[in-house]
């Protein structure tokens, strides 16, 4: 047996309960195997793992499979925070499309404003932040929030210091580049201020609504919590964005519009959350209790 610093060849994962099996990893090429307990002691295998490693292989033998470890995969609830991450990194992804997207103005004929395609996206990033508050709670809902918020601040901040960087000389894209980004980077400012409040407001009221009542009406908790976001993730934006830049009118014109299409998202927002809290209960909650 070799130890913690010298165990390289193979990485104890885990334990599957149903089989009565160890989940090993090959160090080397990235590998997982399923190997039976019986079999794993009278391997090559256990002679490199770590003391620990084979400590608990003994303990899950010797009990039948009945004993709990460190090492177990459902004690460890991997599952969930495997989901936690997926939240995370989807929030992250639709908060950067939005500050990117930034650069190109849609107009809507119809209507006589001009938009920006994350104005159609963004309001997903309130259904995320009710799904991660819905099922992990009010604390773990507010560290995506800030995760997104500097992720995204730093992408940004590594963009900018691209454009100061010299360009090849007769490089038609150099100018667009650094146009894109220096509107990019001067969204930064209004978006960041209204994600950081729409995102706390909208988790803070979910929580407050649902310890209310009980844990019911999801879809009363869900509309209000975003409706009353949307209004003040508008109004930062655009006042922010816009400001001494258009008339007041005009601004408030915009407003009313992102308010009208970030609402009408969010009347659909209602049966993904629905349909999320059951995934969750069914394969991550449920699965964690066999």
């Amino acid at each position: 047996m070799v130890s913690d610093a010298e165990n390289s060849r193979y990485r104890l994962l885990g334990f599957e309960k149903t089989k009565n099996t160890a989940v090993i990893m090959v160090v080397s090429t990235g590998r997982v195997l399923k190997v039976r307990l019986g079999e794993l002691l009278g391997s090559e295998i256990i002679d490199n793992l770590s003391q620990i490693e084979v400590k608990e292989i003994y303990r899950k033998f010797y009990s039948g499979g009945t004993a709990l470890t460190v090492y177990d995969v459902r004690d460890r609830n991997e599952r969930s925070w495997m989901v936690y991450a997926v939240l995370n990194l989807l929030l992250f992804s639709l908060y950067i499309f939005t500050n990117v997207s930034a650069a190109k103005l849609v107009y809507i004929e119809a209507l006589g404003v001009v938009v920006t395609p994350g104005v159609f996206l963004y309001p997903l990033t309130f259904l995320v932040v009710d799904i991660l508050n819905e099922s992990y709670g009010l604390r773990l809902a507010r560290k995506a929030i800030y995760l997104a918020f500097v992720s995204n601040a730093f992408i940004l901040l590594l963009l900018s210091m691209t454009s100061w960087l010299p360009g090849m000389a007769g490089w038609q894209l150099d100018a667009a580049y650094e146009e894109v980004i220096k509107h990019v980077s001067s969204a930064l400012v209004a978006s960041s201020v209204s994600f950081l409040f729409s995102e706390y407001v909208n988790a803070y009221l979910l929580n407050k609504i649902k310890e209310l009542t009980n844990s019911k009406y999801l879809f009363f908790r869900v509309l209000l919590s975003t409706c009353f976001a949307v209004v003040i993730d508008s109004f930062l934006f655009c006042f922010i964005a816009f400001y001494g830049a258009l008339p007041s009118e005009e601004i408030l014109k915009i407003v009313y519009v992102q308010i009208i299409i970030k609402m009408s998202v969010a009347v659909f927002s209602v049966f993904p959350a629905y349909a999320a809290r059951s995934m969750f209960r069914k394969y991550v909650v449920g699965a964690q209790s066999v």
